[in-house]
């Protein structure tokens, strides 16, 4: 087989001479270091002057210039992280020379979003040398994906800000002419003023817990304050706007609820952010706080006074400027590694373009959404909301303009939903819960809740506790405030709760009994339960210090495990938001792609079972998971006191995990058209969900029970067949990789414009990777494997599809990550018994060559050469076939949500009408009203006499002229919109449709004209 050559770059030089003195003349010069700082710099570039070599063509450019920048930037930010929190004692503070992030990045002409985008290869690549500099901890202190959130979060909350700020202010430019020649700059320093305070509220206030939630309604108390200071002649809104303000009688207008009303903020939480941002402007400003209602001033007029605080000449054109110079003052004392002044600045080049919501940070906003529906993947993160679900709900100032949805308003909307449906739950489990526990072998109430307790305390440690959690994997990244992680742990443990009732009532009704004790007696299913709850708190708040997967490392479970019940908490959980549910959907598919296939993941223990030939492999490499700390354990460490003398049954130790969450049959075929992820939706009605199996009679049985999941792997599988639970998870498990392979091949067919045949032969030949040289993914990232299966077909077929080729297009795949091709993992050990020496971490070209190839080889050849011809694949279709043989595609039914382009003269688009949507949105009283695409009005006729049909209809209507307006709103309408829409029309049709019946026309669905 005819190996690919790796690009070649030019090496630094041997001795790295010049390399360190350009470092030094950075670290002196530019950036003014004390020598033990310049010292520590230099080591730790001699200690990765190897890898950077190795390194040099897949960071930036690749460019020898840009390289040594970037790799001058990671050294020079670890330094400041790891040596100033060493010598503190693990305080985060500066010395004489403190220096941050964003004054490394000017020095260096570097911007932000380039900086985070590269850094995690040289987290991999070098976290082998940073360990022996800096300890085992040393990630942990790095806090680089806590710092790249927070980036992200600010990026986030200034556009916010900035939305805010002009729909209820004047733009700088406006009334230029008719206002003095001040206007301008006193639009700008107020835009100014309210971010400062902001930045002041969120360092002061929300330094402990700054989650997106909170801080959001930190930047509408801002929005508060400026309304109520602002002068009137600048504002953008009339106060009398009864469709955006909340009126209070003959009070006047209630300002805190319309601004809730407006971001679905909670009023109470709202009115204490207030005042502790009226404290701040007191302390920091100088200024006397009156009460609202002793004031006379024009800028309160018809706004009710109560519970409102006023400054005098807070914002007043003669004042503001020294107000500006205090809050400067201010933030320059306590300012952290990024400046985060510069993002109401969006010119600043330290910003950078781009963005950084792919990585490790996953922001879901109104371009990711756009990005979805034109992904091949979109069926994974997109499965339909509730209907009046409060994430459903589209934002808007007014009532006659909804404005398109942004990451932040969609947590606001989603916590809201936090807010309005969970809490309200009481804090205990719920009599019909009671009554499964209740039913168990014995009362395992109090099991229960003592092990909820202890979890939830493990995941939102209390400050105090803080100190306690100093090591190990339950350490604490950052204390948090008590109330906030108090709060979070109710909200946590009433969801908890309300989805283990739902769960258990499935359960009863699969198994025909009450007694659940195998189900309810496991450890490993309560804390993947108690973990999933937990994570989908902080999702909603969009937490810094804890991002995923912190709950896996302070429950002891591991990716494998939360896989199992991620599909079973969306199913039972009705109430669920869109963006919930995209969250762990996408979860799912995070663990499925690399997690599950990390060293310790409790996968490699039900696959020694499963597969007893890969057993001295997993051995040999250390790949086992270690067995799950007992609760007791976590309890002592958290130091809790509450229940010790609990008589609990509660298994101390468990070595292995179960199978995947066995909601699927392991013997379900590939032909399934559902979700890979989510495979059936609430709202599908079980007929529905039956048909659009394609017929497949595995499918018309129920799920088999989720307590078979959770069983030890060498325990029978109950369902029969002679399997042990091991085998049959694991099947189930691979079922699910085959599935997502599929989807990524499909979406990598298309953008590389291949054949069928081709993509057939790719994904049959990834199959045969998975099922017969598993340890290939071994600590590795399935689209690793799949982009070598794509090459080596291409080179068997011998077609001319380069590597560069495939890589271009793999960047445009939603799920795309550099570091997919720049790093991947062979080992080294291994490396040397063959007698080669290397890095741990290789580009995909070096893996392909020395690792892919000698591997699957024969599997490759007896593939054997595949034709890439477009013209005999139009030829197979089915419809050039004798309709009693049609041709078996070995692929899956992969759903195709992606628009497809239809014209090549007008910007027309179509996308497959999802089955469960159309079932929500028309009755059986008016489906025959409407025409879909692959659907005809009339029997026995075909589609291209429909769309004639249609589009003569529409070209010889003179009456009226029908347009279709896309630029309307930039953001996607909802479900419950469009269900609510149409159940309008559908009313106005059935009382007009004897009219059109008696005229001998269909009823035809009409667009309302522009107005």
């Amino acid at each position: 087989m005819e190996e690919v050559q790796p690009p070649v770059t030019p090496p630094i030089d041997p001795n790295g001479k010049r390399s360190e003195a350009s470092l030094l003349d950075i670290c002196e010069k530019v950036l003014s270091l004390d020598g033990s700082t310049c010292d520590e710099a230099l080591k730790l570039f001699t200690e990765t002057k190897r890898i950077l070599s190795a390194s040099m063509s897949n960071i930036g450019s690749g460019t020898r210039e840009e390289v040594e920048r970037f790799w001058f930037a990671f050294i020079l930010y670890s330094v400041k992280r790891l040596s100033v929190r060493k010598e503190a004692d693990g305080q985060s503070v500066s010395g004489d020379n403190g220096f941050n992030l964003c004054q490394i990045l000017r020095a260096l002409k570097l911007n932000i979003v380039d900086f985070f985008r590269e850094l995690p290869q040289f987290v991999i690549k070098a976290g082998s040398v940073l360990g022996e500099l800096y300890g085992a901890d040393w990630e942990n202190r790095l806090q680089a994906k806590e710092l790249q959130a927070n980036f992200v979060h600010l990026s986030l909350l200034s556009k916010y800000y900035k939305r805010g700020f002009h729909e209820f202010f004047l733009t700088y430019d406006a009334n230029a002419e008719k206002n003095s020649a001040n206007s301008s700059t006193y639009l700008a320093d107020s835009y100014r003023f309210g971010w400062l305070l902001f930045l002041a509220l969120r360092n002061h206030a929300f330094s402990r817990f700054k989650d997106l939630v909170t801080c959001s309604n930190g930047v509408v108390s801002i929005l508060a304050i400026l309304i109520i200071h602002v002068p009137c002649r600048f504002r953008n809104f009339s106060i009398q706007d009864s469709s955006r303000f909340v009126n209070k009688g003959d009070k006047g207008v209630d300002l805190v609820a319309s601004l809730c009303k407006i971001y679905d903020a909670s009023e109470d939480e709202l009115r204490i952010v207030i005042d502790k941002a009226n404290n701040l402007v007191e302390t920091i400003l100088k200024k006397k706080p009156s009460p609202a209602s002793d004031c006379q001033t024009d800028k309160l007029d018809n706004i009710d006074p109560d519970g409102l605080t006023y400054f005098e000449d807070l914002l007043e054109e003669m004042s503001i400027s020294s107000s500006l110079i205090m809050l400067e003052k201010d933030y320059d004392d306590g300012k952290g590694e990024l400046d985060e002044r510069v993002f109401i600045n969006e010119e600043d080049s330290l910003l950078g373009s781009g963005s950084l919501s792919a990585g490790a940070v996953n922001i879901t906003g109104v371009k990711r959404k756009i990005d979805a529906l034109s992904s091949p993947a979109r069926t994974l993160i997109s499965p339909l909301s509730p209907h009046k679900s409060p994430a459903a709900k589209t934002n808007g100032i007014s009532g006659a303009t909804k404005l398109a949805a942004t990451p932040v308003s969609t947590a606001m909307t989603t916590a809201k939903w936090l807010r309005t449906v969970i809490c309200p739950l009481l804090p205990k489990p719920s009599p019909g819960l009671e009554h499964f526990l209740k039913s168990c072998d014995r009362d395992i109430t109090n099991d229960v809740t003592r092990r909820a307790h202890i979890i939830l305390e493990a995941i939102f440690p209390n400050s105090s506790l803080g100190a306690q959690c100093g090591g190990g994997s339950l350490q604490a990244v950052d204390l948090m405030d008590d109330i906030w992680a108090e709060q979070r742990r109710l909200e946590a443990l009433k969801l908890y709760y309300r989805v283990l009732e739902a769960m258990c009532k499935a359960e009863a009704q699969i198994l025909h009994a009450n007694n659940l004790n195998s189900l309810l007696t496991n450890e490993r299913f309560h804390r993947c339960m108690l973990a999933c709850s937990a994570e989908l708190v902080l999702a909603t708040h969009k937490t810094i210090t804890m991002l995923f997967p912190a709950v896996l490392e302070r429950t002891g479970i591991t990716a494998f495990d939360l896989s199992k019940v991620i599909e079973s908490f969306i199913r039972h959980e009705d109430s669920l938001p869109r963006e919930l549910r995209r969250h762990l959907n996408s979860l799912e598919e995070r663990l499925l792609e690399s997690m599950v296939w990390e060293k310790g993941s409790s996968m490699y223990n039900s696959l020694i079972v499963a597969r007893p030939s890969l057993a001295l492999e997993i051995n040999q490499l250390g790949l086992l998971a270690e067995p799950m700390p007992s609760l007791d354990a976590i309890a002592a460490l958290i130091n809790f006191s509450e229940g010790v003398n609990h008589a609990s049954s509660i298994q101390k130790h468990e070595t292995c995990s179960g199978q995947n969450g066995g909601i699927r049959s392991p013997k379900r075929l590939c032909t399934d058209y559902r979700s890979i992820l989510v495979e059936r939706n609430s709202f599908t009605s079980p007929v529905k969900d039956r048909l659009l199996a394609l017929g497949n009679v595995k499918s018309k049985m129920l799920p088999p029970p989720l307590q078979s999941a959770f069983a030890s792997p060498t325990r029978p599988n109950p369902g029969g067949g002679g399997e042990t639970c091991a085998e049959t998870g694991i099947n189930i498990f691979f079922t699910k990789i085959n599935k997502l392979a599929a989807v990524r091949i499909n979406g990598m067919v298309e953008r590389l414009q291949l054949s069928q045949q081709i993509r057939e032969s790719v994904y049959c030949f990834f199959q045969h990777v998975l099922a017969q040289r598993t340890s290939l993914l071994f600590s590795r990232h399935i689209d690793q494997i799949i982009l070598c299966c794509f090459y080596g077909v291409s080179k068997i077929s011998q077609m001319s599809l380069t590597f560069r080729e495939i890589i271009y297009n793999y960047r445009k795949q939603p799920q795309c990550k550099p570091l997919v091709f720049r790093s991947v993992y062979v080992d080294s050990l291994q490396c040397r018994r063959q007698g080669r020496i290397g890095p741990d971490h290789v580009d995909i070209i070096t893996f392909y060559n020395e690792i892919f190839i000698p591997a699957v080889k024969p599997l490759l050849v007896e593939l054997g050469p595949v034709r890439n011809d477009r013209a005999v694949e139009a030829n197979n279709k089915p419809e050039g076939q004798c309709p009693g043989s049609p041709k078996v595609s070995v692929f899956p039914s992969v759903p195709d949500m992606s628009p497809k382009k239809v014209s090549a003269v007008h910007n027309v688009y179509v996308s497959p009408l999802r089955g469960s949507k159309m079932d929500a949105l028309i009755s059986h009283s008016t489906k025959s009203y409407y025409a879909c695409v692959g659907e005809s009005t009339h029997a026995y006729q075909s589609p291209s006499k429909d769309l004639s049909a249609i589009n003569n209809r529409l070209n010889n209507s003179s009456n009226r002229k029908r347009t279709l307006n896309f630029d309307v709103e930039a953001g996607l309408v909802s479900d419950s919109m469009v269900a609510n829409s149409l159940n309008l029309q559908n009313q106005n049709q059935n009382q007009n449709v004897s009219d059109g019946l008696s005229s001998g026309a269909a009823p035809l669905k009409t667009e309302p004209t522009d107005s």
